[in-house]
């Protein structure tokens, strides 16, 4: 919502005129016209040159202030919970800056800045400008970071050991942690597997898989807990486990609602760091040795991990889709972050709007 700096509009530089503004110029009186904030109006004063009569019309500063927002622009920031904290911030720093840009000005126009003083002036006007455009912009990322992922899903149509996605993140060393997603499948018998992280010396040091006629489990380091989990229903189910290294706790969550938990699953073995994330395949070397019989075949979205133990409120935000719904804080829903393999596809994808 800010109008372009004096640097990149077709605005005369200061010391710079056509024939027709020096000519307008001359032809004017008196001490000068008064500076109209906000419209990129300028003052101009007239000094004698040395050793003549005459007059000569004395270097300008020529400023641009940043114009009101568009109502589109302002609906797009409207649209977040941070709107109003965000509109006065920014509200302000252009204030702020006005009375920076007026108070220079004035200074200038009392004869206290020569030529190059107005260079030094128009520079810190520029370094100011530009950070303020720095500043709306990691503003309005911010807010954008902090909606729910990407709206995308993932297809793995076929039951294959070469068709899976992987993230390109690595998880760091978690004493706890939340995975939750969104999946639709009708494959019998087992779904196959969502997901799987190996590290070296390990295949299996974090994976969700429902293989043959067993239940859904999750293996911590090659520890099992059984999930409470049904999801082969050709519909789409949102579902969460957390876990935390003291004890083993773990919960289980399908479509909002905690449908199991126990305890001792991997007790104090913290989650290793810098390994492979797959979706799609279960690994049985690091990255690779993917069986077909466990693949995933269905639909996933919103694959997000957290390295804490989310609270139930928090669960079922996501699995409504509220507005307060979080991003994961360790790997977060994002085609940025997803690399597709062997014939798996993205589709668009809006959670609660196409479900079922």
């Amino acid at each position: 919502g800010l109008g372009a700096p004096w640097w990149a509009s077709g605005a005369s530089r200061a010391g710079t005129r056509t024939p027709s503004e020096r000519s307008r110029g001359q032809a004017r009186a008196g001490r000068g016209v008064p500076l109209a904030p906000g419209s990129g109006g300028r003052r101009r004063q007239r000094e004698r040159s040395p050793g003549s009569g005459s007059t000569v019309p004395a270097p300008r500063l020529t400023v641009w202030f940043p114009r009101p927002c568009t109502p589109q622009q302002y609906s797009r920031l409207n649209s977040s919970s941070q709107t109003n904290s965000l509109k006065d911030l920014l509200q302000s720093k252009i204030d702020e800056l006005e009375r920076q840009v007026l108070s220079r000005v004035n200074t200038l126009e009392e004869g206290k800045g020569g030529p190059r003083n107005d260079t030094e002036e128009r520079v810190k006007i520029e370094t100011a400008l530009t950070s303020l455009h720095q500043r709306i912009s990691e503003l309005e990322k911010g807010q954008k970071d902090n909606r729910p992922g990407d709206k995308f899903q993932l297809t793995f149509p076929l039951r294959t050991n070469y068709m899976y996605a992987k993230v390109k993140k690595s998880l760091p060393e978690m004493y706890a942690f939340t995975v939750c997603m969104w999946l639709k499948s009708s494959a019998a018998p087992g779904v196959g597997t969502p997901f799987s992280y190996a590290v070296p010396g390990q295949a299996n040091e974090l994976v969700l898989i429902e293989w043959g006629n067993n239940p859904m489990e999750i293996l911590i380091n090659d520890k099992v807990a059984k999930l409470p989990f049904v999801i082969n229903d050709g519909k789409w189910h949102h579902i969460c486990v957390t876990w935390t290294t003291r004890d083993g706790v773990w919960e289980a969550y399908q479509d909002g609602t905690q449908g199991g938990s126990g305890e001792n699953l991997a007790p104090y073995h913290p989650i290793k760091p810098q390994g492979v994330l797959v979706l799609g395949q279960e690994q049985d070397t690091l990255g690779g040795g993917f069986d077909a019989t466990q693949a995933f075949v269905g639909e996933l979205a919103h694959f997000n991990i957290w390295d804490r133990k989310l609270t139930p409120g928090e669960v079922y935000n996501l699995a409504t889709c509220s507005t307060k719904a979080l991003s994961g804080n360790v790997i977060a829903w994002a085609e940025s972050h997803i690399e597709i393999y062997g014939g798996a596809t993205k589709w668009t994808f809006e959670a609660c709007r196409q479900i079922n």
